[in-house]
């Protein structure tokens, strides 16, 4: 019984020292999509005169979570709350532009309010750019718990600290992984299945680019692997599905995987 109490103490110790250093998963989530409901409304239209109303609750409930794990004394929690909304109207706009392009590009969809509403490689996106604002302003934690829920809603995996320009499309969304130091350009778009990741994994390379950079005007398709730090798709390249990359590309190229598919038809044999 002994060893169980000392078992128990240890638990104890171990979860108040990270619960105090962690935001509450749930309070998070929470005020995202609070957040996310107050730029694009979807389950009710709100009143125009409610509007500054909806907005300074998700500001203080994010002080509140900031105010849960952060120390005030070493962290400028009031000054970190006031820019990231200070930034929320850019981070609108280019949410917008990302929705545009989408509706621009997939001829199955009626209008941008129907990507907005019901298309996952959106939500993956405009999780990723709250987030990014976040990580940005160098809050731990929390961007990481966010990003993580969009993937699990999502099946996308995009780091926070990722730089993405825009207008930035996703189309299908599942199986899309972008690392923590990759960096996109303006106006690309990415197919299902797509990885963006590293040539190793160590710890000791956490301060060093890992993950490709992808230049403007670029599609990539469906199940295409880039790795590599120094890995470069150059702009207005296309990267063909399947493709597997370690090397960079040059502007303007075209790079298909040549695996050649054979089809066979064989008599019909009858008794």
């Amino acid at each position: 019984m002994s060893d169980v109490k000392e078992f128990i103490d240890k638990l104890h110790h171990t979860h108040k020292a990270e619960w105090e250093a962690t935001p509450k998963i749930q309070d998070s989530i929470d005020w995202l999509t609070n957040l996310f409901e107050f730029l694009f409304p979807n389950n009710r239209l709100h009143k125009k005169a409610t509007y500054v109303g909806i907005l300074k609750k998700n500001q203080i409930d994010l002080e509140n979570i900031l105010l849960s794990y952060l120390d005030p004394t070493e962290a400028d929690i009031e000054g970190t709350v006031n820019a990231f909304y200070q930034s929320l109207e850019t981070v609108y706009h280019h949410l917008r532009a990302d929705a545009a392009k989408i509706y621009e590009f997939d001829p199955a969809t009626t209008s941008i309010h129907e990507v907005i509403v019901s298309y996952p490689g959106f939500y993956a996106i405009a999780v990723y750019r709250i987030a990014h604002q976040l990580t940005r302003l160098k809050v731990p934690v929390l961007p990481r718990i966010l990003s993580e829920y969009a993937h699990r809603n999502t099946g996308t995996d995009i780091h926070p600290a990722a730089q993405i320009g825009v207008p930035f499309m996703i189309d299908h969304s599942t199986g899309i992984v972008i690392g923590a130091t990759a960096i996109i350009g303006n106006n690309v778009s990415i197919y299902q299945g797509v990885t963006l990741g590293a040539l190793q994994v160590a710890k000791e390379l956490a301060e060093v680019k890992r993950h490709p950079t992808v230049e403007d005007n670029v599609i990539i398709y469906a199940r295409t692997t880039i790795l590599g730090g120094k890995t470069v798709i150059g702009k207005n390249s296309i990267i063909g599905g399947s493709v597997f990359l370690t090397k960079s590309v040059a502007p303007n190229s075209h790079v298909f995987n040549t695996h050649q598919l054979r089809i066979e038809v064989k008599d019909e044999v009858f008794d």
